[in-house]
């Protein structure tokens, strides 16, 4: 019977991106159960972000080319239809490893019932499963032979005024290629990021030049705030590249830039400044450029640039973004 439920298996079957996303999906089932809402609403938006990934992939790759094994594909399908009908046709908020991230923070702090484990030991419990989960999956088959799906850095934001402050996690944008990192960390500006770390991004997106007539960025209080990411496979500590020291006047002797938004450190400080006012408020965009009406001037150019690149990738998209089934947009 288990035979026949497997279909032959495809040529492409060890493309690194698909065997990437396959053992993501298994990886991402294991950890959403025992299901509850919140673990369905990860689930669900993750399924959706990789197979619109897989769409845009070269060579793309359609949910049935991931899935290759039957009872699999029909039993997503029946208990998550949304990101089926929809990753050819809406736009992902995020990348899938973020939702990856939030449901491994997630089960590693619902084994905390009692508060008992100190933030530090959960922080080092966090790191450790993603590298242990990352590690063993392939490397593509180009020169700089990247990790499809998978980020290079994790980003550790908190309080350090307050005693075993909750810490807020974020992962550098898990995509290869020039067009899928643009296109997330627009959709991440316009649809997910806390709003002062998406104007930080728009000042410079998506060409590192900084625009003249808005400037959005931030200086969080590092007397007041930790913000330390790691390089996930060398296991170290991982100093701010230029662009976050001018996002978020992050202290670094880097001169190297990479693509604004592109950093684990935005979707970190995005959670903390969501979660924790006095931070976000000590942390206000103070220019004079920095105007709702200059702002938006920025969100329509980013959104222009968006739909370039979407374009660009043969997507027909119609401006929305994508909604998991039980979380409200």
């Amino acid at each position: 019977m288990a035979a026949a439920q497997q279909r032959e298996e495809p040529p492409i079957k060890e493309d690194p991106f698909r065997s990437n996303a396959f053992t993501l999906i298994e990886e991402m089932l294991d950890l959403s159960y025992p299901p509850s809402k919140y673990t369905a609403g990860l689930m669900d938006e993750f399924l959706h972000s990789i197979f619109f990934l897989g769409k845009i992939n070269k060579p793309p790759f359609s949910p049935e080319d991931i899935l290759s094994d039957d009872e699999m594909l029909n039993a997503l399908k029946g208990r998550y239809p949304q990101p089926f009908e929809l990753y050819s046709s809406q736009l992902p908020r995020r990348s899938p490893f973020s939702c990856v991230l939030d449901m491994i923070v997630h089960r590693t702090r619902s084994r905390d019932q009692q508060g008992k484990i100190q933030e530090e030991e959960i922080e080092t419990e966090i790191i450790k499963r993603l590298q242990d989960l990352i590690c063993p999956l392939k490397e593509g088959k180009r020169k700089n032979k990247k990790k499809p799906l998978v980020p290079s850095s994790i980003c550790v934001s908190h309080s350090i005024k307050t005693p075993n402050a909750v810490r807020y996690y974020g992962v550098s944008m898990s995509t290869i290629g020039p067009n899928p990192g643009k296109i997330l960390i627009a959709a991440s500006c316009l649809s997910s990021w806390d709003s002062s770390v998406a104007g930080a991004v728009m000042t410079y997106y998506p060409n590192k030049v900084k625009r003249e007539y808005f400037d959005g960025t931030i200086i969080l209080p590092e007397q007041h705030v930790r913000c330390q990411a790691f390089n996930l496979f060398e296991k170290r500590e991982k100093p701010p590249c230029r662009s976050c020291g001018n996002l978020f006047g992050l202290t670094t002797k880097e001169n190297i830039e990479w693509p604004y938004g592109n950093c684990a450190e935005a979707e970190s400080v995005s959670n903390l400044l969501r979660n924790v006012e006095e931070v976000r408020k000590q942390a206000a965009p103070s220019s004079e450029t920095c105007t709702e009406e200059k702002r938006q001037k920025a969100a329509e150019c980013v959104r222009k640039e968006l739909e370039g690149f979407v374009r660009t990738e043969r997507f027909k998209w119609k401006g929305q973004f994508y909604t998991p089934q039980g979380i409200s947009s």
